[in-house]
């Protein structure tokens, strides 16, 4: 357990939730013994079962967070909007209920915070991903700027922005708009990477990617994302005819793909 308390009272933890209380619990716990404690946690969740949500009851008592529900689902984009309206700090650390963040997270957090204050054009911090982003430059304490060069060739570009593990500015929507909603969980976030790079959007990476969170998914548990086997098959054939289709539609997407109003959904 942590001996250095790490306080961060301009910083909302955000946590979207949907059948993993199991999950949510060792989340909430790694915080407490990192003895890292936010000026409020917010746990968005997306209309859980019975089961589920006599759990988060129980945890809303143990841990004092707010709990912002909805009658009936309506997918992740409703459920990072409605978390994220709900903020009240001036920084939103977003985090799905899988992670768990390892001892170091607290102190490059703090690293993270102090760097967006003294850059005020960075909108994001990026603390974990599945690939390294293509297009880096350094910046310092083991972060580096991400950027996109004129003519980028990788696809990947289009990550500069990620759903997973991040502190923003919760004026975030002011300058992004707000996640797409009605429509499936991955392209929700394919759409909000479209208006990050189309409305220039700036943040830094952390070289050491997957050292700062674990994603665990357990059977009892397991991710609640689903994709089509065309998205993940590894033929040959078909990742040089995926490869092709991508760079060519999220190119086209960036210049002229216009984003969803969801401004009546609030």
């Amino acid at each position: 357990m942590s001996t250095t308390p790490y306080i961060f009272d301009t910083v909302s933890l955000l946590i979207t939730h949907y059948n993993r209380t199991d999950s949510l619990k060792q989340l909430l716990e790694s915080f407490d013994n990192l003895a890292c404690h936010f000026n409020e946690i917010v746990v968005s969740d997306d209309c859980s079962n019975e089961y589920h949500q006599q759990q988060l009851a129980f945890l809303q008592a143990q841990f004092s967070f707010r709990l912002i529900t909805t009658p009936f689902n309506k997918g992740l984009g409703n459920n990072i909007n409605k978390g994220q309206d709900a903020v009240t700090s001036p920084y939103t650390l977003y985090i799905q209920e899988d992670f768990v963040p390892a001892a170091e997270f607290p102190l490059r957090l703090s690293k993270s915070l102090e760097m967006m204050e003294e850059s005020t054009d960075l909108d994001i911090v990026r603390f974990y991903a599945y690939l390294r982003y293509p297009y880096l430059r350094p910046f310092k304490d083991g972060f580096s700027e991400m950027y996109v060069p004129g003519f980028a060739a990788y696809y990947h570009k289009i990550y500069y922005y990620s759903d997973h593990p991040h502190l923003r500015r919760s004026s975030f929507f002011a300058k992004f708009g707000r996640y797409a909603e009605g429509i499936k969980g991955d392209k929700t976030e394919y759409s909000m990477c479209i208006s990050f790079l189309q409305n220039k959007g700036k943040g830094l990476f952390y070289d050491e990617y997957q050292s700062l969170f674990c994603q665990k998914n357990s059977e009892n548990e397991p991710s609640t994302m689903t994709r089509s086997s065309l998205t993940t098959s590894n033929n040959l054939l078909v990742k040089i005819v995926r490869d092709v289709y991508r760079q060519i539609k999220y190119n086209y997407d960036i210049l002229f793909l216009k984003q969803f109003d969801n401004s009546t959904n609030r």
